[in-house]
């Protein structure tokens, strides 16, 4: 519980630095890392599921097909709008993205939200090098940067968010073998 007041208190003192500064201070959060840097200090873990999709064309691609469970710890909704991500497992990164949400990604306060399907996502050491984590069952977000935006009202407005350089150890991961 006092992680989720430090983060709380964190985030409110974000929103109104960015809410009663200047346009320019606006630019500024963008440039800051601080806010990841808090969430991994607090050792939140706010991805709490990976689920990825791997078809006989994956082998030959090295692209498969993922989405992931986010859980809100704020009393107030969360959209996610972009996700920039590299996962692995012990230290070495196994899958990388760049996803824009069309629909954008809403989490309701306190409540986990599922991204939907990911497409494109690369597996950095090939498909077949990339097999020998599955039995592990974790993976980890080496790095990963959100621009999200808060107290939105069904994905609507809302103060952008970006948050950088999250990291994230042991994430449960689950793989399924699509042979269609």
């Amino acid at each position: 519980m006092t992680k989720i007041g430090t983060l709380l208190f964190a985030l409110f003192g974000c929103l109104l630095v960015s809410v009663g500064a200047a346009p320019t201070a606006n630019a500024n959060l963008e440039k800051r890392d601080w806010i990841g840097d808090i969430i991994n200090f607090l050792g939140l873990g706010l991805v709490t599921q990976i689920n990825a999709f791997i078809s006989l064309e994956s082998l030959e691609t090295n692209l498969i097909t993922i989405n992931f469970d986010v859980h809100n710890p704020l009393l107030i909704e969360l959209t996610i709008d972009r996700v920039v991500s590299q996962a692995g497992l012990n230290g070495t990164v196994y899958a990388s993205f760049d996803h824009t949400f069309e629909t954008p990604f809403i989490i309701k306060g306190t409540q986990t939200a599922n991204s939907g399907t990911i497409p494109n996502v690369l597996l950095t050491q090939g498909a077949l090098a990339s097999l020998d984590i599955i039995p592990y069952g974790v993976q980890d977000l080496i790095n990963v940067d959100v621009y999200a935006r808060v107290a939105t009202i069904n994905g609507k407005i809302g103060i952008p968010l970006p948050i950088k350089g999250l990291k994230q150890a042991n994430v449960p991961a689950s793989y399924e073998l699509v042979l269609s």
